[in-house]
């Protein structure tokens, strides 16, 4: 891959063989990728990556037009290059071990099983490469009752208690459990995989072993339930729904405003106080049912219905200056539109112009890891299908045209 910059990459030496699809592998393999991991990713060929046809949206040419890239798509496979291979023929099969042979890092989300009956599971690449990192995204793991199941995020939120703990408390309007509204689970293994992968490398770079690596949506979603699962756990008492409050601290929720809504974050008493005096209720502040953090949670149905009416009774922009001036966390409920207009998300730049092929260019979300040293890059468009697979089979392999017309026409590429 030509480089894009003179400034030094993080993972510059490092390749990864990307045989995932959707999201969570993806995921996982753009932040290598924002890191300088040269990325290979493996797709069907006429068909690719299920989510080049999620849309719409798609991105559109400079007619206006859309163009073949949903912008699923082209959230998760920034900075990579795309070879087209027909895993389920020898020729295929052949073709992706002898790129094993140049890389460092194995990405799949297949099912548990599958790649062994095509040679490419992690002990017949082992074989190959001995200190191969070989990383296995599913459902539910490589062993266990459910390893044989296929996992998708929705039905994973649901199984791993996040919908339990999210929406609106049953004895209210709108009442019951809710998906978030971006696919976390598979995000946070996505994240997570990245973790470990670097954390292998180095393991690695040390000892000159490889290893596989076992990363499962329900261990990761049951594992981000964070103090919620520590709460149960430690309690023996399932936490409930709370909605847009907090189940251990008072208040920490929304408020209605005269003209929108509001988030109120106060996590300690004398932000609790300071809010209430920037009300006109300092009294609220040394009510003995009030004063502290745990009497509140213990006195929220008593002291909420209170803050509500003081909150309702002033604009939103009116409060936000308010309590920023005496230091209580606050802010406004945002929709894109205002995320994206933001003077602070604007002064970041996280909304990024980068050149694609078809569409001119693509707006996309620039990475939040930031590096003094080895900052990330962004400057390479998702790849179009099979964009890059002569590149790839003629430098990382030395395969001449010859060759790479004799697979193209028996359809391997």
């Amino acid at each position: 891959m030509t480089a894009t910059t003179s400034l030094p990459k993080a993972l510059g030496h490092i390749r990864v063989l990307d045989l995932s699809r959707v999201l969570a592998g993806p995921w996982c393999s753009q932040n290598l990728a924002d890191l300088g991991a040269d990325i290979i990713k493996i797709e069907r060929p006429t068909l690719g990556d299920d989510t080049r046809a999620w849309g719409p949206p798609y991105a559109k040419d400079g007619a206006g037009r859309d163009t073949s890239e949903a912008a699923y798509y082209l959230a998760a496979n920034r900075g990579k290059r795309s070879v087209t291979v027909d895993i389920a023929s020898a020729e295929g099969q052949a073709l992706l071990r002898d790129l094993v042979k140049h890389c460092d890092v194995v990405l799949e989300n297949f099912k548990v099983g599958h790649l062994k009956r095509y040679g490419l599971d992690y002990d017949s690449l082992k074989a190959i490469k001995p200190d191969l990192v070989y990383c296995s995204v599913t459902g539910f793991g490589q062993d266990g009752p459910y390893a044989h199941r296929a996992g998708y995020d929705f039905l994973i939120q649901g199984m791993g208690g996040l919908m339990s703990i999210t929406g609106e408390r049953d004895d209210l309007p709108g009442g019951g459990p809710q998906k978030a509204g971006v696919a976390i689970t598979d995000l946070m293994t996505g994240m997570y995989a990245t973790v470990a992968v670097l954390a292998a490398l180095t393991h690695r770079d040390r000892t000159g072993q490889g290893q596989h690596i076992d990363m499962a949506l329900l261990d990761t979603q049951v594992a981000m339930l964070a103090n919620m699962g520590s709460n149960y756990l430690n309690s023996g008492k399932p936490p409930k729904r709370w909605g847009n409050a907090h189940a251990n601290i008072v208040p920490y929720q929304t408020f209605a405003c005269a003209d929108g809504h509001i988030i109120v974050a106060t996590g300690n008493d004398g932000q609790y106080q300071k809010f209430v005096e920037a009300g006109g209720r300092p009294e609220l502040g040394q009510d003995p049912r009030f004063a502290t953090n745990p009497l509140r949670v213990q006195n929220r149905d008593v002291l909420v219905p209170i803050l509500a009416e003081m909150v309702k009774t002033r604009t939103r922009d009116d409060w936000i200056s308010a309590l920023e001036a005496v230091g209580v966390p606050c802010g406004p409920i945002n929709d894109l539109h205002d995320v994206f207009e933001n003077p602070q998300v604007k002064a970041r730049g996280i909304a990024i112009d980068v050149p694609h092929p078809t569409a001119g260019q693509v707006r996309l979300v620039r990475s939040p890891m930031r590096l003094s040293a080895t900052p990330t890059t962004q400057d390479v468009p998702p790849p179009l299908l099979g964009q890059h697979t002569e590149e790839v089979l003629r430098e990382v392999l030395g395969y001449d045209a010859a060759r790479i017309a004799a697979l193209r026409t028996q359809g391997v590429v």
